[in-house]
């Protein structure tokens, strides 16, 4: 992880290089489209029924991903989404309908955004922002895929330590009702989990 007292847009812009392959010229295509956004903890980047017109780049900070069940009124988290990462409702952003999802932010957060419009005026001037869109779009399929196999196929248990390979210091972040939410399991499961694996 690239640290945090660096200038945020240089973070954004080494992440570009990395993640598709963007030169300086394609960078320097879109400088002018980014704007920053700071959300408070508990505070949302989209709401449910509303259009996800941004993509963002988190600099700093976590959010999630959630439905709310209607007939419940009970919270299923999706995703977790931390630093030096894209965050957007991927359906709702590609075709400007409504998203069904609300992400909100777990800690105070920082982003750099893009709108829908401006990232579709790279695409025609730029082979490489087009590549941005292609591999946005896959890593979110994959992530998406990725979460329901492992809702068939892996136990609760494998599910957790899935979550902490991936997210080391998530449980120093996230309240463990959230991350009983995320795995499909209730709080007192994930407490047996957690006291199984401390005890080995």
């Amino acid at each position: 992880m690239k640290s945090m007292s660096a200038d945020p847009t240089e973070i954004l812009n080494q992440n570009l290089a990395q993640f598709a392959q963007l030169n300086d010229e394609d960078i320097r295509l879109a400088a002018r489209f980014w704007t920053h956004r700071t959300i408070p903890k508990n505070e949302f980047f989209n709401f449910r029924n509303s259009v996800c017109r941004h993509i963002g780049f988190i600099v700093k900070g976590l959010f999630r991903v959630y439905y709310v069940d209607t007939e419940t009124e009970i919270e299923h988290n999706i995703y977790f989404v931390a630093e030096n990462t894209f965050l957007v409702s991927l359906k709702s952003f590609l075709t400007q309908t409504a998203c069904p999802y609300n992400i909100e932010a777990l800690e105070d957060s920082e982003l750099i955004m893009i709108s829908h419009d401006h990232l579709q005026s790279l695409y025609p001037q730029s082979h490489a922002w087009e590549r941005f869109g292609r591999l946005l779009a896959e890593q979110y399929f994959v992530y998406s895929q990725s979460k329901s196999e492992a809702l068939l196929s892996q136990s609760a248990e494998e599910r957790y330590l899935s979550l902490l390979n991936n997210f080391p210091d998530l449980t120093n972040r996230v309240s463990l009702g959230h991350i009983a939410s995320y795995l499909g399991i209730k709080g007192p499961s994930l407490s047996r989990i957690r006291a199984q694996i401390a005890g080995r």
